[in-house]
């Protein structure tokens, strides 16, 4: 159970696929108005809504990328119609977190980049097994954004590897081994799946 002395950090992709994807956004910005320490990063689906929101060229590979029912769930039919408090939590969402020796991401960092906290495309599109830039090599790296099945999450964490992705992809429910919302806890390296 969720205590307000917890730190949750959400590594994006909230919306598009799954279902009530108002209501998840609702629900994080109220645990949030409670007192609840909660760290919510982007996703690239959340980059896709906010660059639809800019251009509407944008909108073809949103909608491709389950746009559709993020829109049905806020009951809009444009994102301009959106709420603005939802704009607002958008807006405002990080790319990435830093709290002792981890660091929260969406999909990963550019190991090559001179500082890979300024390249925000690979924060939400690309991932990577292990890093070896300076600011990032003696860090551990959780991320999602790549669907991997449970069994192979829990086997990074029994190897103590460098970087370990959660994502156990929720919305492939019809494979084997995926279909599960995934959460770690970190000092004791336990999973909890739904």
């Amino acid at each position: 159970m969720l205590t307000k002395g917890d730190k949750l950090v959400l590594l994006g992709d909230c919306i598009d696929w799954g279902n009530n994807s108002k209501e998840i956004i609702d629900y994080i910005i109220n645990l949030r108005e409670i007192g609840f320490n909660v760290t919510p990063l982007i996703g690239n689906h959340e980059v896709m809504l906010l660059e639809t929101f800019e251009n509407e060229k944008n909108k073809p590979i949103w909608i491709h990328n389950g746009g559709t029912e993020t829109l049905n769930f806020f009951g809009i039919g444009a994102i301009q119609n959106i709420a603005p408090k939802h704009l607002e939590f958008f807006e405002k969402l990080t790319y990435y977190y830093s709290f002792e020796e981890f660091l929260f991401v969406h999909a990963g960092f550019n190991d090559s980049a001179l500082n890979p906290f300024l390249d925000t495309y690979s924060m939400v599109w690309k991932s990577q097994i292990s890093y070896s830039n300076p600011l990032l090599s003696d860090k551990t790296i959780v991320h999602g954004h790549r669907p991997i099945a449970i069994d192979l999450c829990k086997k990074q964490l029994d190897k103590h590897l460098q970087v370990i992705n959660i994502d156990t992809s929720c919305v492939y429910k019809e494979k084997m081994g995926y279909g599960k919302l995934t959460a770690i806890e970190l000092y004791s390296k336990k999973l909890f799946s739904i």
